[in-house]
């Protein structure tokens, strides 16, 4: 657990917006892409997300058990 923290503790501390979202696979587990702006651009980010999210389909993939 201490090493997921430090991939997302960085932009809660500094105070900046952050959002992750489904990216693919690696090795039949999902990975998610996260994406960091500026100070108060939560907007930007939520536009880059849909854009992304509209042109692949990873948000309606499952992972094969």
């Amino acid at each position: 657990m201490y090493l997921s923290d430090v991939c997302t503790l960085p932009v809660n501390i500094a105070g900046i917006p952050g959002i992750s979202i489904p990216a693919g696979f690696v090795k039949g587990l999902p990975v998610g892409m996260q994406i960091i702006g500026k100070p108060f651009a939560e907007e930007t980010l939520l536009k880059i997300s849909y854009t992304f999210q509209q042109v692949t389909d990873w948000h309606k993939k499952i992972p094969a058990v």
